[in-house]
């Protein structure tokens, strides 16, 4: 077949860089290309240019401002004529003509929506490096075990709603370090929970930094394999970006008092006799966890009357005396430890009516009494009981 160099040259024009044929930009130049490269995105989606007015988008006035400011600058326009294959430049391929700004208008919609009138220090464009790195984050596939992690992310969020955890801001000024994320942590980014799973070998990034490659789960089934750094620039460009802490018993014991303090306390454990074919199966790993600020044995008097004790009389196996103590976030704490060994339990109370008991767990006597020692001393962050091994161990070893 004949080829006919003109056209054949034609075609592969097409396909040609667009950017300007230089080696190196300024700072300055990098952030105006970057800026465009947003209009030209702008236009190929809607087929038009970025309008101004109220009723548009806040970006697309960004864009609208941004670039009558690039067609006004000599400089500018220079600079973007090789990468104008629309003509957004001179404005001949625009649908819709924009709103006609005098400059003290312009300046003031700018100003309104950048706080800067300066093209030089436009707002809302990444640098080459950022948008690698939103783009790498963006890059998720599904997550093929994604059982494995949901119960993790249930965990989280049950936490974060008892304030068992909390979450603080991904800033440099607050004591993190750009190495500080490790395996079996929480964070959110781009508004999901995020879970890194794995963190791979170190490996030498371009600028001498070691980096590593992550498998991180997000909440909403999917995961990415990215580097870490890439993971750190997103957390701190993100303003919603936060770092979900470790669980921690929160200030359960102390030196001052809270609305809900008690001058003392009582962990209590009970065993109880009722004939329930469930309870009586397993009679002796089947224990009540509770707290109480008076007398255990008052708060038991009429176990046999209440759907919360299963109805039967109960046995008090161990009681913990605590000193200023805050109840509830002890509960929540003792609730998050065991959760994955409460019972599913369901009888009919002297109404007649199905009832559920709550703070009921088939866990052995020396896992609780392992609990409250370490609530007592603080070491309770992070553990969790396991029921497959019977034991207490590390919540970011279950997977």
């Amino acid at each position: 077949m004949d080829i006919d160099l003109d056209d054949l040259r034609a075609q592969l024009d097409d396909f040609a860089t667009v950017r300007p044929k230089q080696a190196t930009y300024t700072a300055k130049e990098e952030r105006i290309i970057a800026g465009f490269e947003d209009i030209v995105r702008f236009f190929e989606e809607h087929g038009r240019a970025p309008l101004h007015g109220e009723d548009r988008d806040i970006f697309e006035r960004l864009y609208a401002v941004r670039l009558d400011r690039i067609r006004a600058l000599e400089d500018c326009r220079t600079l973007l004529a090789p990468m104008d294959k629309h003509g957004l430049l001179d404005g001949h391929r625009e649908a819709i003509e924009p709103e006609a700004l005098d400059t003290d208008a312009l300046a003031d919609e700018l100003r309104a929506i950048t706080g800067d009138t300066d093209i030089t220090t436009l707002r809302h464009v990444m640098s080459r490096e950022e948008k690698r790195a939103a783009e790498e984050i963006a890059s998720r596939e599904l997550c093929p075990d994604f059982e494995n992690f949901e119960p993790l992310f249930k965990q989280v969020q049950a936490d974060l709603d008892a304030k068992v955890r909390s979450t603080r801001p991904f800033v440099k000024d607050a004591g993190f370090l750009k190495a500080d994320i490790k395996q079996g942590q929480f964070f959110i980014v781009g508004g999901q929970i995020a879970y890194v799973a794995s963190v791979g070998e170190p490996i030498k990034a371009p600028n001498g930094e070691v980096d590593a490659r992550l498998r991180v789960i997000y909440a909403n089934g999917t995961e990415s394999d990215l580097l870490l750094r890439s993971l750190q620039r997103a957390l701190y460009k993100d303003d919603a970006g936060r770092r979900i802490t470790e669980p921690t018993a929160g200030p359960l014991f102390g030196d001052t008092f809270e609305d809900d303090d008690l001058e003392s306390g009582t962990i209590y454990v009970l065993r109880s006799q009722s004939e329930h074919p469930q309870v009586a199966a397993s009679r002796d790993l089947i224990h009540k966890i509770g707290v109480t600020g008076g007398s255990v044995e008052s708060r038991i008097a009429n176990a046999s009357l209440d759907a919360t004790y299963l109805l039967a009389g109960v046995e008090v196996v161990a009681t913990y005396k605590l000193y200023n103590i805050n109840r509830t976030r002890l509960e929540k704490v003792i609730h998050r430890v065991f959760g994955a060994a409460q019972i599913d339990l369901t009888i009919t109370d002297r109404f007649g009516h199905p009832v559920k008991p709550r703070e009921w767990f088939m866990v052995p006597l020396q896992m609780i009494d392992e609990a409250v020692s370490r609530i007592t001393d603080g070491s309770i962050t992070g553990v969790v009981y396991d029921p497959a091994q019977a034991k207490l161990v590390d919540q970011a070893a279950i997977s």
